[in-house]
């Protein structure tokens, strides 16, 4: 069974031409101190495609940097589709470049959920299905830039979502009593310390500013759940499933927040 640090999951910014500094656009506001657009380097950004103000992103006004994470798609770009040509030597696959990243890591998002799903038991009866589609999807982060930009992305997700579907029906089913379903809910802001939410369909949920402190997430289904600002002190997350590192990053926890092993404490908890 390949893991995820063998897919090459796990952003590498070391192997990256800072793409993410360069082709996202990002406004003004909360999460950013300043606007660009895609393909403007962040005016951050040294010669080496290193941060100038890693250590101060936060501080300096750029929240949203510290959320982001690409899946790895950043250094498969750089290094496998495009054969470790960076933009600033070869300008000429720049805007094909930046417009490849986003597809990439829509792909490397997939890979992440369909590796996840191979680890759970009681998602057995649909194994055979996620590895098919897990060999598939990684087939289609190797072609060239040109066949990736012709895509239908949102067509293989749609496929990928029905057995992530029925991967997560067969674990929660695990949990005794009734499971809340929540999925897509507007949760912004609400009080949910020490919820027992085990088990509970929060796909798609809208949790924005809520206070999850201490509630056990135990093999709650997170897929697309937006935690930005969302408070889990002491919550329990660590059997949640479909959890990525950028929803953890956007939260608020603490020393007690249980994670799952795959994925970091952010430094700023």
């Amino acid at each position: 069974m390949r893991d995820r640090k063998d897919l090459g999951l796990t952003s590498d910014c070391s192997n990256c031409f800072a793409l993410c500094c360069v082709g996202l656009a990002f406004t003004a506001s909360a999460d950013f101190a300043i606007s660009k657009d895609v393909g403007t380097p962040c005016p951050n950004l040294r010669q080496d495609f290193r941060c100038g103000i890693h250590q101060q992103l936060r501080p300096k006004g750029f929240q949203g940097c510290t959320v982001y994470d690409c899946f790895g798609a950043g250094q498969k770009v750089s290094q496998v589709t495009f054969g470790a040509r960076d933009w600033r030597q070869a300008p000429e696959t720049a805007a094909s470049m930046f417009a490849v990243l986003p597809v990439m890591r829509q792909l490397h998002e997939l890979l992440w959920y369909l590796a996840e799903a191979l680890t759970l038991p009681a998602a057995k009866p649909v194994h055979r299905e996620v590895a098919d589609l897990l060999t598939r999807t990684e087939e289609l982060t190797r072609q060239s830039p040109e066949q990736l930009l012709a895509l239908d992305v949102a067509a293989h997700r749609q496929q990928i979502n029905t057995v992530l579907l029925r991967t997560s029906e067969l674990v929660r089913s695990g949990v005794r009593g009734k499971r809340k379903d929540r999925r897509g809910a507007d949760l912004i802001g609400a009080r949910l310390r020490r919820a027992d939410l085990r088990g509970a369909n929060l796909r798609g949920a809208y949790l924005i500013g809520a206070d999850l402190s201490g509630a056990d997430l135990r093999l709650a289904d997170l897929i697309g759940a937006d935690l930005r600002d969302t408070a889990v002190p002491g919550a329990d997350l660590s059997a949640a499933i479909f959890l990525t590192q950028s929803q953890v990053n956007a939260a608020r926890g603490d020393s007690a927040t249980r994670l799952p092993p795959t994925l970091t404490r952010p430094a700023h908890w």
